[in-house]
C-alpha cells in the first residue's frame, strides 16, 4: 500500500500538484510542501485556530484537515486574500486598534472575521465574540479586535 497519494487543488489562484504524504495535515502541506507561511502552526489539534484557511469558500482548521482529502479542492490562505485586497479595511482596523500584537493569531482572526462580515454584515459585538471565539489570542485580550471587526462592519455599510 503506498504511502503517498498524488493531489492537484487550487491554492491562491495557481495550480498545485504534488505527491503528498497520505497523513499529511493540510497546514503542513501548505507551509513545507507551497511555501505558504503565513497560517501557522500550534495546538495542532484544532482548538487555537492559529491554522485557519479556506477551502471551497470555508474556513478550516488546516491541522485537523489531511492534504488527501483536498484534492479538486480550492484553497486560500492568508496571504492570497491579502493579495486580493478582499481583508485589506480589516487589516488597516486591525492594526489602527492594536488588534495585532503579537500577530501569531492574525491570520486566522482575520479570516474568521472575514467569514463573519460575509455571513452576517451586521453583527453585534457579542456576535464578533462569538465568531472568533475559536481562535485563541494570548496577547490583546479580544476587545481591541471586536472593535476592529465593528468598525469595518459599520464601514462596509453594516455594524450594530
Amino acid at each position: 500500500m503506498s504511502t503517498h497519494v498524488d493531489i492537484t487543488v487550487t491554492v491562491n489562484g495557481e495550480r498545485v500538484a504534488r505527491r503528498v504524504e497520505a497523513r499529511r495535515h493540510l497546514i503542513d502541506f501548505l507551509r513545507l510542501d507551497v511555501g505558504l507561511t503565513g497560517s501557522h502552526t500550534a495546538c495542532e489539534h484544532g482548538v487555537c485556530g492559529a491554522c485557519t484557511v479556506r477551502v471551497d469558500g470555508r474556513i478550516v482548521r488546516g491541522c485537523l484537515v489531511l492534504a488527501a482529502q483536498l484534492d479538486g479542492s480550492v484553497v486560500e490562505t492568508i496571504e492570497g486574500v491579502s493579495d486580493t485586497g478582499e481583508i485589506r479595511d480589516l487589516q488597516d482596523a486591525f492594526v489602527a486598534r492594536n488588534a495585532a500584537q503579537c500577530g501569531y493569531c492574525t491570520p486566522g482572526m482575520l479570516l474568521t472575521s472575514q467569514e463573519l462580515l460575509t455571513t452576517n454584515p451586521k453583527p453585534s459585538r457579542h456576535e464578533i465574540r462569538e465568531a472568533i471565539s475559536g481562535n485563541i489570542c494570548r496577547c490583546t485580550g479580544y476587545h481591541s479586535i471586536v472593535d476592529a471587526v465593528e468598525e469595518v462592519a459599520k464601514a462596509r455599510g453594516g455594524g450594530v
